[in-house]
Formats: C-alpha cells, structure tokens, sequence
C-alpha cells in the first residue's frame, strides 16, 4: 500500500517517530496508531457520550462513537482517492473527538466557566491529554505513545494554531507547551490526512445532524425546501420517490448529500494541490491556504445548512432542555469534588499535590472522561438526596 502513496501523503517510512521509542512490528507506524486509538478505553467511552442528543433519548440517534466512524468511513473514501496514508486519515478520524466531556458542547461549555482562571477547558487539548498523558495501558509510559505525525494531526486538524494562517482561536496553554517539547510547528499547515479528516467531519456532522433532526421530527423535508438548502437532491429524489415511506426517502436525501460534498471536496482538493503545485508534505505545510476544502458555492450550501440546524435543531427547545440539565449536572458535579475532594475516587484523590493547587484540572479532567449515563449516575448519587 505504502509505494502507491502520492508524494505530498505521510509516509510511515519516513515518520519522525514517537516520544519513546519502541521496537517495531510487522505493521507500519501508521497502523499501530490506529490500532491503539481503537483499543483505547476513551474510544469505548465514545459509545455513551453526546452527540446531539443526550444518549437516552433514543437508540438510533448518534453518539459520538457512531459519528466519528462516520467521519472514518468519509475521509478514508477521500484518502484513497487523493493517494494518502488510509491508517494516518482513520486514525485521526477516530481519534478527533476523544476528548469531548459528558453532553458534548454542553459539558465542554461548563468546564470550560469552571476553569475559567487555569486557562480554560478545551476538548481538542484534553484529547491530546489523553492520548500523551492519561491513558494508562503501557508498562514503560503514560499515554498510547503515538507517532509525532499523528499527534501533530490531532492538535492541528482544523488548521495552524499559531501565525498569519491561524484559523481558529488561539491553543491552549496545553498544546502550546506540548508543541514546543516535540517540535510540533504550530503555525504551519497540518498534513493531507489531518486536513481531509476536518473536512470529513464537517461532511459527517451536517448530513447526520440533518438526519437525526428529521427522524426527530424537529423538520421536515418540506421545511428544509422550503428553506432553499438542498432542493437539487429532494427535487432527484422526488422525482423516483412515487410511494417511498418517509424513512427511505430521508436516507436517500442524506446519501446524495454526503456524495454531493465527497465529490465537491475531491474536485477542489485537486484543484488546488495542481493550482498550486504541491510535490511534497512540506509543500502541504507551508501552503499558504488549506488545501483540502469546498468549492466557494458547496462552502456557501454548507454554511446555510449548519445555519439551519443551528436554529432549527441547536437552538430548538427540546435540545436547549436538554443543554440546561447537561450543564447542570457538570457544574453541580465539579462544585461537589471541589468543595469535597474526598469523593474523588482513590486513583484522581492521588493526584492532587498537597496545596491543592492543581485540584481544578484534576476535576476537569476526571469529569470529562466520563460518559452522559456516568456523569448522571454520579449526579444522582452526590447531589439528588
């Protein structure tokens, strides 16, 4: 598989390493990271965390498991077609999401109030947390010990962190620190697979969003119409629909849209890589803009769909309900262990220095592992008396 790999793909062969070095297997650097993510127990806890909905609303909604196999299985469509490392792109994919707290956003947005004087709460460095630091497996090391490539990938996914090309707000302390311990360039662009495994998830969340909103009954496809957001796919799939129950008729909207934006993203991805001319990673590096993205009229498409569902399913009462009591439970839970440290089980209890000055992280960072089902439990037992 490695020989067939474009020139501007990561080669396993020429990976930079990990931060302890290890002896090497039949497998590629590559594979073995995907391997570990897999097996790691922040990827199961995935299966009991929020997608959108809280996770006992129902069974077919997503979790946060099933939407980062989603992101998987498109971004793996898009490696292959552009000549990337598959391993590199799945591993990222499942990987990108492990840091996300109880609730999603919801316990992200709590936190993130609590530890407002430690520099804040951030589900992209807890991930990077969890994989360099609290995930214990390893006899001779914390964390999972993965390849600088994909850690590079996890923290820079959704493009530079630092310099004229930073995209989003600027890392946290976390990252920063983290970068300059292992040489990992903040400002640069991140790698083919680490770009296509962003643009996957935004393709994966707005057409599954769309979906679990209509199985909801928060909209229907008359609505979305009526709302000039995808009318070129529901007037194709009107036109063969004759007596379709709703349900098909709904996959079969979702289905032409995650084609519609895979091919879109292929077609300008190639654009650009010839436009131009990226030969190398370095060239992917030093691009002087992302290289794997929309067409200006799929970007535009796009945008007023994740509008759409920001107001019609994000902002929809039935969500906020279930926001409110989300964030509830976390600031309730963190008050308890933080006026009551004892409560902390034996392992997180160890971890705190005798001034206690790290009490907060340690708390964050015991909340945030836990799944939707865990932190209720947690809730139930320490604050409903």
């Amino acid at each position: 598989m490695e020989r067939y790999l474009a020139p501007y793909a990561s080669d396993p062969k020429f990976s930079k390493g990990r931060l302890h070095e290890e002896e090497g297997t039949f497998r590629n650097v590559f594979q073995r990271d995907l391997n570990r993510v897999t097996h790691s127990a922040a990827f199961r806890r995935l299966v009991y965390k929020t997608q959108v909905f809280v996770n006992d609303t129902g069974d077919h909604y997503r979790t946060r498991l099933t939407h980062s196999l989603e992101v998987a299985q498109i971004s793996k469509v898009i490696a292959v077609e552009l000549g990337l490392s598959i391993e590199l792109t799945e591993c990222l994919s499942l990987a990108h999401d492990l840091g996300h707290p109880p609730f999603g956003h919801a316990g992200e947005d709590a936190l993130n109030k609590k530890l407002v004087d430690y520099g804040g709460f951030d589900h992209n460095a807890y991930t990077l947390k969890l994989l360099t630091q609290l995930e214990e497996r390893y006899i001779k090391f914390n964390g999972l010990n993965l390849t600088i490539e994909t850690l590079d990938g996890i923290a820079k996914h959704n493009g530079p962190l630092s310099g004229k090309y930073l995209i989003n707000k600027k890392p946290s302390k976390l990252i920063v620190e983290y970068a300059e311990n292992h040489g990992i360039k903040l400002e640069t662009f991140p790698s083919l697979e680490a770009q296509v495994a962003g643009i996957a998830d935004d393709i994966a969340y707005n057409s599954h969003d769309l979906e679990d909103g209509l199985k909801a009954g928060l909209f229907t496809i008359d609505d979305i119409y009526n709302s000039d957001l995808i009318n070129d796919i529901i007037d194709e799939v009107r036109i063969i629909q004759k007596d379709a129950e709703n349900q098909r008729v709904i996959h079969e909207v979702i289905r032409r849209l995650i084609n519609q934006m895979v091919i879109d993203v292929l077609t300008q991805s190639r654009n650009n890589i010839d436009s131009m001319k990226v030969k190398t990673l370095k060239d992917v590096q030093d691009a002087p803009k992302i290289i794997i993205e929309f067409s200006e009229a799929m970007q535009e498409k796009v945008s007023k769909l994740r509008n759409y569902l920001k107001d019609n399913m994000y902002m929809h009462y039935t969500v906020n309900r279930m926001t409110f009591k989300a964030r509830k439970v976390v600031k309730e839970l963190f008050d308890v262990f933080f006026e009551n440290p004892g409560c902390l089980p034996d392992k997180w209890l160890s971890k705190i220095s005798e001034n206690k000055k790290n009490l907060p992280i340690i708390i964050a960072d015991y909340i945030a592992g836990m799944t939707d089902r865990y932190a209720m439990k947690e809730h139930e037992v320490l604050c409903n008396f």
